[in-house]
């Protein structure tokens, strides 16, 4: 049952120079959810994104993590973050999947020659459905694989929180839907709280479990039950332009930005 905040963002601001990107935004993220963070591009997802990592700091308001203040708080393995990377990674890069993973826990980059085979390697190249590419140069992979193995990378700490922004740019469309069920998956049966950030409302409705919808203010916060009851005119009000509702092929429609 989800129960307990461990992320609490109460009325935080920022701006960058003059203009504000957030404006007193208060959400607090319960244990054992599956966020989906969404807004129009310049909407400050990302800006928040940072704020939540510690990598800027609130001109506006306090963030709190597991019940510490931001400024406070140390134990940043218990909580892992994935970028689009696949969209900007090295090809050429001369390591392979089990290797990239294993440096999650060295926690430096490159250092892999004094890791030997450990368990939890090998179960999060797993969990990501990649194990028969454990030998494979990352190099070779396709942008999905790519970011499984980033993903992989991630929770080989077993976080608590696994943060992605925008992880599925680079990700070939046939493989979005397997990629989002294994997001499901990590959530359901590792009980890692996910925030992801995504333009993709239609396809993740039918995964998370509660929804933000952020432009500069936070629209809408709630349980992903009751954000599907919006209406196109809310959605759009939302965005500041037209937002259709899509299809999915699921069992009913879900709001989808064209």
């Amino acid at each position: 049952m989800i129960t307990d905040n461990i992320i609490e963002i109460k009325n935080v601001s920022f701006r960058y120079e003059r203009e504000y990107v957030l404006e007193h935004i208060n959400l607090s993220i319960p244990k054992g959810a599956f966020l989906g963070l969404v807004g129009p591009n310049g909407s400050g997802k990302s800006t928040l994104l940072k704020l939540i990592l510690g990598l800027l700091k609130p001109q506006q308001g306090e963030i709190s993590l597991f019940g510490q203040p931001l400024h406070k708080f140390k134990e940043w393995n218990r909580i892992g973050f994935v970028s689009q990377k696949a969209n900007s990674f090295n090809s050429g890069f001369p390591a392979t999947v089990y290797e990239v993973v294993a440096s999650g826990l060295t926690g430096k980059i490159g250092l892999f020659r004094f890791i030997g085979k450990r368990k939890e390697i090998a179960e999060a190249i797993k969990a990501v459905g990649m194990e028969q590419f454990s030998n494979r140069n990352i190099g070779e992979l396709s942008g999905g694989q790519q970011q499984r193995v980033f993903i992989a990378r991630a929770i080989v700490s077993n976080p608590d929180v696994l943060i992605l922004d925008e992880p599925t740019v680079g990700v070939d469309e046939s493989n979005v839907k397997s990629f989002y069920s294994m997001l499901e998956t990590l959530n359901k049966e590792r009980g890692i709280t996910l925030i992801l950030v995504t333009h993709d409302i239609g396809t993740i409705t039918s995964k998370v479990t509660h929804v933000a919808c952020l432009n500069k203010h936070l629209h809408y916060h709630g349980i992903v039950e009751e954000f599907e009851k919006l209406n196109q005119e809310e959605l759009s009000d939302i965005y500041q332009h037209d937002v259709h509702v899509l299809s999915h092929n699921h069992d009913h429609a879900h709001g989808g930005e064209r």
